[in-house]
């Protein structure tokens, strides 16, 4: 073998390696993990019929309007979240109004800053506009969580659509997993107590 090869092949080794762990590979898509999801009801909606508009300003200081145009289907969905379930990383094509009845939630948007989490429970109601917005739903609670969302979309499509992880959660993972491991131990402690008794 030729000493100039050989010492060519030595060079280029360390180089590949390095560019390896340089190299930033985007983040695939992440399906749920745990959720136990039922449709309660669909129904479509022809285009103009949720054209609504009900002004009740002057008795209950309430004014309402929506103005869809194109087909839709509605969707009520019941979402189960055991303890450590999540939702994946996602948007939805249309909005959502979502209800906790049971548990707590906790809601990561992509462009939160700082990762800052929003946190649901019991009787707690949010929108999600969908139309982009990425978010994440996770029960980092003890207790199992629900979720009933009313879901807009437009008529034929996907109700939910994956989305990768955000890179900016990619650095608030460990923190995340930190704090899920000492609610697990907070847990552990309790049960312990307990069973001396």
């Amino acid at each position: 073998m030729n000493p100039l090869t050989q010492f060519k092949k030595i060079l280029i080794l360390p180089l590949l390696i390095a560019l390896s762990l340089i190299v930033v590979v985007p983040a695939r898509a992440t399906p749920s993990c745990g959720l136990s999801t039922v449709i309660l009801a669909l129904e479509h909606f022809p285009s103009g019929s949720l054209d609504l508009m009900c002004n009740e300003l002057q008795q209950y200081g309430w004014n309402l309007k929506t103005k869809v145009k194109g087909d839709s289907d509605v969707y009520i969905v019941q979402n189960t979240f055991p303890p450590g379930a999540d939702t994946g990383w996602h948007t939805h094509p249309g909005p959502s109004l979502v209800t906790v009845t049971a548990g707590t939630i906790t809601a990561y948007e992509a462009d939160a800053p700082n990762c800052t989490p929003k946190i649901y429970n019991t009787g707690d109601s949010f929108t999600d506009l969908g139309c982009g917005d990425v978010h994440l739903v996770r029960n980092e609670g003890l207790v199992c969580a629900v979720t009933i969302a009313v879901q807009v979309i437009p008529a034929g499509q996907l109700r939910r659509i994956d989305a990768d992880q955000p890179a900016t959660y990619a650095y608030a993972l460990p923190s995340i997993i930190a704090h899920l491991t000492t609610r697990k131990s907070q847990v552990l402690r309790t049960e312990l107590l307990f069973s001396d008794l």
